[in-house]
């Protein structure tokens, strides 16, 4: 069988490792950051699945239960498109 992703509507943030991404992020969050911490230039999160860590360059997306999670920018491109 087959199987086809419903559309959803995503916000996400890209990491890039710099102290002003991690406030930005941090405000983002609102509030769920304890379940982000920065080590050096990766971040550890605490997703619905365990503990994942984001790289420099990769995104960080608010799940539709408002998780968040890691994603390579090579997935991310291939399973997202700018929404205007």
């Amino acid at each position: 069988m087959k199987f086809r992703k419903k559309p959803v509507v995503i916000e996400a943030v890209r990491w890039n490792g710099t102290e002003d991404r991690w406030a930005e992020i941090l405000k983002w969050t609102k509030g769920q950051v304890q379940a982000i911490s920065c080590h050096g230039r990766g971040l550890a999160i605490e997703t619905l699945e365990g503990r994942m860590v984001a790289s420099d360059g990769d995104w960080i997306i608010r799940g539709v239960k408002g998780e968040f999670y890691p994603c390579k920018p090579d997935i991310f491109e291939a399973t997202y498109e700018s929404v205007r």
